[in-house]
């Protein structure tokens, strides 16, 4: 009997995903309870969620539509509803514009799921573009909109990032990242290098112990850490498209045709000798002597004045 056929096989990723969902929206509770810290938690383990039930049904060869579709719901419920929600209960439930703007972040991580779902059926895109999502994915939005609640809780007071017309400028440009074209790298895809194995396990352990001490601030330096590679991500994203050869290459392979375009790119063409051309003729020394000062080119007569080469 495979694995496939195995009772329970085609629930367990479904169940995670149910779970999910349901920390998620344990988040708005926490929110209406006035308990920031436990809000911040439940997204957090939505977040973790979402990212085990899809590998688990690959590994377990377990995937289906139904499962697909339960999964964006979740992602919808867990991203876009209740991040929205829980700011909105915080900080902009006494202003009318805050509601909007709950509205506007929740309806742009729909769509932005709903994108991310035509996307898997888009046969015509390149090799290179699995290495990278479309935007903003949901979980790291719903995360990075409750960066000024993190801060918050961190602290224990109100400063300016908690201000209101700062949460909204906030809210709605994270919105846009989200449905914005803008490439982001994608860790399903990521591969490391044998050398690199071992300091990737002490960094995570210096991260593991960095969650356990101060998970709050950790989690915020983390979401500020995902918004400075993005234009690490745009870079490479447009140097793949220009480099069809690197788009089935091994990451060694890749990086030694990076290293060579850099040096191409980067040759400085007045320094290096070109084929068919002289070589640089030196100037000899002022008496014959290698420590006496250089000849001047003008009084050689080997350079034209500026005014004899001007228009009369």
């Amino acid at each position: 009997m495979s694995m496939r056929d195995t009772p329970g096989v085609r629930l367990l990723p479904n169940a995670i995903t149910v779970l999910a969902m349901c920390a998620g929206l344990s988040a708005v509770m926490f929110a209406l309870n006035e308990q920031p810290t436990g809000a911040i938690a439940a997204i957090g383990v939505a977040a973790v969620l979402d990212a085990l039930d899809g590998r688990i049904a690959r590994l377990l060869d377990a995937t289906t539509k139904m499962g697909a579709e339960l999964d964006s719901l979740s992602d919808a419920m867990s991203f876009g509803v209740a991040p929205a929600l829980t700011l909105y209960v915080w900080q902009l439930q006494d202003n009318r514009a805050g509601w909007v703007v709950a509205l506007i972040f929740a309806v742009c991580m729909v769509l932005r799921l709903a994108r991310f779902n035509t996307l898997l059926e888009d046969t015509a895109q390149p090799p290179f573009a699995k290495e990278f999502f479309v935007g903003v994915p949901a979980p790291a939005a719903g995360l990075l909109a409750l960066l000024p609640l993190t801060l918050t809780a961190h602290f224990e007071h109100l400063g300016w990032w908690s201000q209101q017309p700062v949460v909204m400028v906030w809210v709605i440009a994270v919105a846009a990242l989200a449905v914005s074209r803008l490439p982001t790298l994608s860790l399903k895809t990521v591969r490391v290098p044998p050398k690199a194995v071992a300091p990737l396990l002490v960094a995570v352990a210096v991260l593991a112990s960095g969650i356990i001490t101060f998970p709050l601030i950790s989690l915020a330096i983390a979401m500020v850490v995902y918004l400075l590679h993005i234009p690490y991500a745009v870079y490479r994203y447009r140097w793949l498209a220009s480099h069809p050869e690197a788009w089935e290459a091994a990451p060694r392979e890749r990086r030694a045709i990076r290293r060579r375009t850099q040096r191409l790119g980067l040759r400085p063409p007045l320094r290096r000798s070109v084929a068919g051309a002289p070589p640089r003729m030196r100037l000899p020394r002022r008496g014959g002597r290698p420590e006496g000062p250089r000849r001047s080119w003008r009084r050689l007569g080997l350079r034209r004045n500026r005014d004899d080469s001007a228009p009369r």
